[in-house]
């Protein structure tokens, strides 16, 4: 039990999060595969050595992901002894073998400790999340419950945009806080409506959740927001790009004034209407800029191919068969191509997972935690389904449509480029979304290298499979599980408010 805590603490600060078994999509069973080279998509390609790549899927096998080496995260010379964290917390740190902060740790934890608020930009993987999780820890465990405090009132507030990232904060949560008596809540939409219902009106000291379901809770009674001591906004640009701001400035307005809490805000960017909330709901808050983005991209070994339309799902198949070890993200632009790429792959012996909104949420985190085993070789996902997710060992991206905002590339390639690790981003430029491609190289400082099409790698695939409809997201009138708090978009129902 206490190794499994330890490894689980270990996911705050850079590695692989601890995940509960689940059954798998098809039955594997992992093999080691022999120390070989490591080779890249277009290296594949060109080069020939036993064990010879695979071809198609006339001689195809069903294979497993292997996670990718861990490469040394990103540390800076701060010290976590040196900081005045509350030594059970030290004690957890220090259980996960780090010994020194990354740059957002170094930056924002010496401020955030001395009680002053923080505004940062901070992309997934660079230790955020770690970040405010102990500051948030350390200010309940040296400042005492505000006088009269009932159960139903939670001491801190954590809200994020999405579902998937909500989960992931509350395991960390769970991890790092293990031992110091501060029980945890969990409010977001899909599934479980009563039971979380249930579990805050028991009374919580940090409650995690979206926008959406937390309004729906606290519109009902369930909880009130007047004894908190912080707050928490992860992700506040896609707040904003969500639709969800509206919601983020109605629960704050319900908190104690600014300069009677810790205030945290973290963005990938510190554009104009995020600073503008910052000195909304904050007091006096000290901006913290981390340069990840452009490091981020600095990291990855990027190439593009200029292909077809017709030639992109061909050419997908050819290159992750060629890559019997990888472990691959595929990003689309929509929800339908998504499932039409998942299908190819699902029948071309590359098993895979999908993560769009239509996709009912159990299932999205059954897929998760396989695709975080290795079990599942490639997760094809939209821009909205996966932001915010940190996963570990992730070796190969793939953008089989452009997307149609640069920072939205930079955040896709970011996915394979964690705490120090190197990666690769793969392009499709076809003729449908390859006028991006301009505004995309102008963002990252750099034109893209461009790869001839191997000729080899176009394989003909096997016919597509549909998704059940079993497993789609179907809103019922009523029912619990429709409610608030969707990652795929700003609809949410919610009880119908009072006139009178």
């Amino acid at each position: 039990m206490i190794n499994r805590l330890i490894a689980a603490v270990k996911a705050v600060f850079g590695r692989a999060p601890p995940t509960p078994e689940a059954p798998p999509v098809a039955p594997r069973a992992p093999k080691p595969a022999p120390e070989r080279p490591k080779q890249t998509a277009p290296q594949a390609a060109q080069t020939k050595a036993p064990p010879a790549p695979r071809k198609g899927p006339a001689t195809a096998k069903p294979r497993v992901a292997t996670p990718a080496p861990k490469a040394p995260a990103h540390t800076t010379g701060l010290p976590f002894d040196a900081l005045p964290l509350d030594p059970r917390l030290k004690a957890s740190v220090a259980a996960t073998g780090f010994t020194h902060c990354t740059p957002i740790q170094e930056q924002a934890l010496p401020r955030l400790l001395a009680g002053k608020d923080v505004a940062g930009q901070a992309q997934t993987g660079t230790g955020k999340t770690a970040t405010f999780l102990l500051a948030l820890f350390n200010h309940l465990l040296r400042e005492p419950p505000r006088p009269g405090r009932l159960p139903t009132q939670p001491r801190a507030l954590v809200m994020a945009p999405t579902r998937e990232l909500v989960i992931q904060i509350y395991r960390d949560a769970q991890a790092l806080g293990h031992g110091l008596d501060i029980t945890l809540g969990l409010a977001y939409g899909g599934v479980d409506y009563d039971k979380q219902r249930d579990q805050i009106a028991a009374g919580v000291d940090v409650l995690i959740g979206t926008p959406g379901r937390l309004i729906d809770f606290l519109n009902q009674g369930v909880y009130d927001l007047s004894a908190g001591q912080v707050i928490v906004l992860d992700e506040a640009d896609r707040m904003f790009d969500l639709g969800f701001i509206k919601d983020v400035r109605y629960m704050m307005r319900r908190l104690p004034p600014p300069q009677e809490r810790l205030s945290m805000m973290f963005s990938a960017t510190l554009a104009q209407r995020v600073l503008e909330l910052a000195y909304e709901h904050m007091h006096d808050p000290e901006l913290v800029r981390i340069e990840p983005e452009k490091v981020t991209v600095d990291r990855v070994r990027q190439v593009i191919y200029h292909t077809a339309t017709d030639e992109k799902i061909r050419l997908l198949i050819g290159l992750l068969q060629s890559l019997p070890e990888a472990r691959s993200m595929v990003f689309v632009n929509t929800k339908a191509e998504a499932e039409r790429v998942w299908g190819y792959l699902q029948t071309n012996d590359i098993p895979a997972g999908l993560m769009t909104g239509d996709v009912q949420q159990r299932k999205r985190e059954r897929l998760l935690e396989q695709f975080r085993k290795g079990e599942l070789a490639a997760l094809v996902a939209t821009d909205v389904a996966a932001r915010g997710l940190h996963i570990d060992g992730v070796t190969h991206v793939f953008n089989y449509d452009l997307p149609q905002d640069a920072e939205d590339y930079v955040h896709r390639i970011g996915r394979t480029a964690r705490a120090g690790a190197a990666g690769e981003a793969i392009s499709f430029g076809c003729e449908r979304y390859v006028y991006s491609l301009p505004e995309i190289e102008k963002y990252i400082g750099q034109k893209l290298p461009v790869e001839p099409v191997p000729p080899d790698m176009l394989v003909k695939p096997k016919p597509r499979v549909r998704l059940a409809e079993e497993e789609r997201v179907a809103p019922r009138p009523g029912a619990s599980g429709g409610r608030s708090g969707t990652s795929g978009g700003p609809s949410r129902r919610r009880p119908p408010r009072r006139t009178h």
